[in-house]
């Protein structure tokens, strides 16, 4: 996934999807093993052996099939293109197991979608990181703000199927529970439709859903992908009562972004999240804006080790993966304290964001089809982060709670993601993780609530 200047009105929401046909998950579903079914992106048939030339070749194939679906400046309806992992034809991942496999990479059409889930669920999510106590007891009164760009007319129905589906309480705005404004908080006067980022608006809305069910959801859309209409959207939601804001969207860094920190995510007792990026190593914006809490992706898979559950940094390919990095302009906030970097430092926390252990979303209006999808991305872990947030209570009123972590950082209270990388980098710990604090996973992944509460 690309990134773009964050004057650019192609600012990227963060989303990646495999969509129906994600190696083995159908298979396994049917056989009774849940939803947490999922192809193992480490996992290759040790019958077939190909060059790393060989599958170097299809990596690149792949993203020529990527560049040619979306162009270098996406058209309306692919607003937020970067985000997607299949709009047409295959993914890196997908070209990748195949020429392993010696067989043909299976296409996945631009409508490819399913009728049931086939990735994670919010048991799953909740199991995998502590949240299940909590998850049904916390979150009331709470709520978390979703901050997107475009309308997505099905918002509200596409919620209510994901909900059902997994048994979670209704949430309408007939009950109070879901809101949908524009940027300037109108409930009538919205933005116009776009299908690119309706996809995006699903995830990010069920992953509040499966990590804090009993909270409310305000989505708050701006009018278009400008980090000064995203930015108005953050102040927007703010302004209407929002504690636990997610940004599933970035792009590169300017000179600007120092402005546009005191203008839009300056909020104390705010928790704002963002997404550190799906394009590997790298520092984007606003992750980098030392007011937020910037969250990466690991690849989630189930163990048998006393937690269930295993992580390591997602990375697919050169240009696939959770990103980090060493910010070229924002400040140090005064709690991170790592040697290496004299400015912000991305990321702080992650969750999972690979969509090869994807999660499950309801989406009837996106662009890349519509039913059930298994989306990652740095999208997904954003707004789980958010709600990890929301489940340990409103943050102290001048608090930057992005400082909460640090303040836990070596417990139990996080799990420590000491493997994998997302790209190659001079000072190790930027892109490799290891013991202790880390770029691609900062300090590693919620264990229950208490790393994000006041303390």
């Amino acid at each position: 996934m690309r990134t773009t200047n964050p004057n650019s009105p192609h600012i990227r929401g963060r989303r990646a999807r495999i969509g129906s046909a994600a190696f083995g998950a159908a298979a396994l579903v049917v056989a009774g093993l849940g939803t947490a079914a999922h192809a193992s992106a480490d996992t290759a048939a040790t019958s077939h052996k190909v060059s790393a030339q060989a599958v170097a070749a299809q990596v690149a194939k792949a993203h020529v099939h990527y560049e040619k679906a979306c162009g270098a400046t996406p058209k309306k309806g692919y607003a937020a293109c970067d985000a997607l992992r299949v709009t047409g034809g295959t993914t890196a991942f997908m070209e990748k197991q195949a020429a392993l496999k010696g067989i043909a990479p299976r296409t996945v059409k631009p409508n490819a979608a399913s009728d049931s889930p086939t990735g994670y669920g919010p048991s799953d999510i909740q199991s995998a990181y502590g949240l299940t106590s909590a998850a049904s007891s916390n979150g009331s009164g709470e709520t978390v703000a979703i901050v997107d760009a475009y309308d997505d007319p099905n918002a509200e129905a596409d919620l209510a199927t994901y909900r059902s589906q997994y048994g979670l309480p209704a949430c309408t705005s007939d009950s109070g529970c879901f809101t949908k404004v524009s940027q300037t908080g109108s409930t009538t006067s919205l933005p116009s439709a776009d299908s690119g980022w309706a996809g995006e608006e699903s995830l990010d809305l069920d992953m509040v859903s499966a990590t804090c069910p009993n909270c409310n959801i305000l989505l708050v859309e701006a009018k278009s992908a400008t980090t000064a209409n995203l930015g108005t959207a953050v102040n927007e939601a703010v302004k209407l009562g929002a504690k636990f804001v997610s940004n599933s969207y970035g792009g590169a860094e300017s000179s600007s972004d120092t402005t546009y920190d005191s203008r839009y995510y300056n909020h104390p007792g705010v928790a704002i999240t963002a997404s550190a990026g799906d394009s590997a190593y790298g520092a984007e914006y606003p992750a980098a804006s030392k007011y937020v809490t910037a969250v990466g992706g690991t690849a989630l898979k189930t163990s048998s080790n006393s937690r269930g559950w295993t992580e390591s940094v997602w990375h697919t390919s050169s240009t696939e993966g959770t990103g980090s990095g060493c910010s070229a302009n924002d400040a140090k906030p005064s709690w991170q304290t790592d040697s290496g970097c004299s400015k912000r430092m991305i990321a702080d926390v992650s969750a999972v964001a690979d969509p090869a252990t994807g999660v499950s979303v309801y989406d009837s209006y996106g662009s890349d089809g519509t039913g059930w999808n298994t989306y990652g991305g740095t999208s997904a872990s954003s707004p789980i982060i958010a709600s990890v947030y929301a489940l340990a209570g409103t943050p102290g009123s001048s608090d930057y709670p992005a400082q909460y972590p640090y303040n836990a950082a070596g417990t139990s209270a996080l799990n420590d993601v000491t493997s994998g990388s997302n790209g190659s980098c001079s000072t190790s710990y930027f892109c490799t993780a290891g013991p202790g604090y880390d770029g691609p996973t900062g300090w590693g992944t919620p264990q229950g609530t208490s790393a994000f509460g006041a303390s």
